[in-house]
């Protein structure tokens, strides 16, 4: 049984599923800033999938899709079910998590930690292409620890892909399980974006997507001299800007301003106050949309110190872009 494919085109773009980060209101965010991107869910591990809160685990806003959910876990049949529930649920993918090098997470044996177990991951694979109807994709590492060897990294994908799994979205660095934080796992190891270029020539028949220290609209051109696609993480949610110029550039349109985009975002905004959603779990998804503007720290200082404030509303919204343009004009 082989997953069903994602057109290239699909994937020529999409934003890292990123813990804490990328809940559905950063989601909508971001898919105003880029229409034609694949966006992800945080990390769900498939036991929370089948016994917890499915509305604020996989809850998402219609105007998301192409949206994925990601997976957590190593039990091919939970594995399995969380991903019919996902599919259930409207999601038009499912992800498995390969590449998280947390304690945590290797604690309960998934995440980075299964770069040492092909096999198994196989059979996780395998199970939810069974389960579902719609793409099965893994995002996984180069390796982990002492894994120094591309032939390796490359078995693991073979035995993967073995399954009927075509899209993998490979974060171009290996992780170290112990002795580095997930944060120094995101920097300190070298990346490799040549392993993942390989792969992409040696299994033309695979969807390759690179993922790891993509923050420009040249390197995303760059990276897709070679691969099927970019994923970024990072830079989408601390420049979310870059987001919108990437997306401009690979579609050939326009881009709007700052101030465009977030007005365009008041009607959601608005729609979550009406439900009783506090201003700040909508607005710190913003913050750095002026990152390196005039005007950015007022606007973020603005934002950060009022949007936890009982009864804060868009008027704050409308007050921290007031700050910016303040900043724009010339002395009296």
């Amino acid at each position: 049984m082989t997953s069903p494919p994602i057109p290239h085109a699909a994937l020529r773009l999409s934003v890292a599923p990123m813990m804490d980060w990328t809940d559905t209101h950063c989601r909508v965010f971001h898919r105003l800033l880029a229409p034609d991107a694949r966006l992800y869910t945080e990390m769900v591990h498939a036991q929370a999938v089948i016994h917890g809160d499915r509305d604020r685990l996989l809850g998402f806003d219609a105007v998301e899709h192409p949206v994925a959910v990601q997976l957590g876990g190593s039990e091919p049949a939970h594995l399995a079910q969380a991903a019919r529930i996902a599919q259930d649920w409207g999601y038009d993918e499912v992800n498995l998590n390969v590449g998280c090098p947390s304690d945590r997470v290797q604690a309960g044996r998934f995440g980075a930690c299964l770069m040492k177990e092909p096999t198994l991951v196989a059979d996780c694979v395998a199970a939810m292409i069974a389960a579902v109807d719609i793409p099965v994709t893994v995002k996984c590492r180069l390796g982990v620890d002492e894994q120094e060897d591309y032939d390796l990294f490359r078995a693991f994908i073979d035995t993967v892909a073995d399954t009927g799994c075509r899209v993998f979205f490979v974060h171009a660095r290996k992780a170290w399980l112990q002795g580095l934080s997930p944060k120094e796992n995101r920097e300190i190891p070298p990346l490799r974006y040549d392993w993942a270029y390989r792969l992409k020539r040696e299994r033309p028949e695979l969807t390759v997507a690179i993922n790891g220290g993509i923050t420009t609209t040249a390197q995303v051109h760059e990276h897709l001299q070679h691969s099927d696609g970019v994923m970024i993480g990072r830079a989408a949610y601390h420049e979310p800007y870059v987001l919108h110029e990437m997306q401009a550039a690979l579609s050939g349109g326009g881009t709007m301003s700052r101030i465009e985009l977030l007005r365009a975002w008041r009607p959601y905004v608005e729609q979550q106050l009406a439900k009783g959603v506090a201003l700040k779990h909508l607005t710190r998804h913003v913050l750095g949309l002026f990152h390196a503007q005039t005007g950015g720290r007022a606007f973020r200082q603005i934002l950060s110190e009022g949007a936890h404030r009982p009864g804060a509303d868009w008027s704050l919204v409308e007050q921290a872009m007031a700050a910016t343009t303040r900043e724009l004009r010339p002395a009296a």
